[in-house]
């Protein structure tokens, strides 16, 4: 492992986050939808592209893809299930990257659910998870081809990840997650104080993720599913009729999402 890893947060579209990781002169790409920022960002660090990390394959994660190929030919790593014509390196649960320019190596994870073939790239040594639509910033992605049981399952396996994790998601979602996580647990302190935060940090142009694992556990309704005060909040608001199972639980909170104002 080097010590001298830095990520870079590249703003894309209306709320994307593309990710660089550095080492001052190799860098990696993950989910680039779009080039141009990306080009722009390696340029400016003076970078050279070593490989492309994909999560999933939709376009705002794969868009920029060919262009940065034009650029630089560089292996593309990607999920094997998600059918995505520029991977090079098809990943399946357990998988390692290995990128020896940076001496950085990934787990693969698989956890299906926004869509069949979602993967997500997990640095052991650094703790840095890259998640893509999977775990968001006090949410979680909409089920665009998977099942609430398997998005349970993925986001049971992203829980039980060391605390200290660093969340890096793809998206800028966190006031609008957080609002919902309010409604539905309206007396989590924590909650409430994770949202004054990321209100002032929104205010002052500043990006609130990656986020720590740790937070999500306490202020993320989707990883607290089993929770007797979520539980409560679903009731209350008319969203179960009764206490059921924990899958039934979880499906309700993500279809009241779904629709929530």
């Amino acid at each position: 492992m080097k010590s001298s890893l830095s990520i870079l947060t590249v703003p894309a579209f209306d709320d994307n986050y593309l990710w660089i990781i550095h080492d001052g002169q190799h860098a990696v790409v993950v989910d680039p939808g779009d080039a141009t920022p990306i080009l722009a960002a390696l340029a400016q660090h003076r970078l050279q592209l070593s490989a492309i990390l994909l999560t999933h394959h939709h376009a705002d994660h794969i868009g920029g893809v060919p262009e940065l190929l034009r650029h630089a030919k560089v292996p593309v790593y990607g999920p094997k299930n998600d059918k995505i014509a520029v991977v090079t390196h098809a990943l399946v649960q357990d998988d390692s990257v290995r990128i020896e320019d940076l001496g950085l190596v990934f787990r693969v994870l698989d956890v299906p659910g926004h869509t069949a073939g979602h993967i997500a790239y997990f640095a052991p040594e650094q703790h840095w998870l890259f998640c893509g639509d999977t775990l968001f910033a006090g949410g979680c992605g909409r089920l665009f081809e998977g099942t609430p049981k398997q998005m349970l399952a993925s986001l049971d396996k992203l829980a039980a990840l060391p605390d200290d994790t660093l969340v890096h998601c793809a998206h800028e979602y966190t006031l609008s997650n957080l609002r919902f996580a309010l409604a539905l647990e309206p007396g989590n302190v924590a909650l409430q104080q994770r949202m004054l935060s990321a209100q002032t940090m929104r205010q002052h142009g500043i990006a609130t993720v990656p986020s720590l694992l740790a937070l999500e556990k306490q202020t993320n309704p989707f990883l607290r599913s089993r929770e007797v005060s979520i539980v409560a909040g679903l009731l209350a608001a008319g969203k179960i009729p009764a206490i059921q199972d924990e899958l039934s639980h979880f499906a309700a909170i993500r279809e009241w999402k779904n629709n929530f104002a």
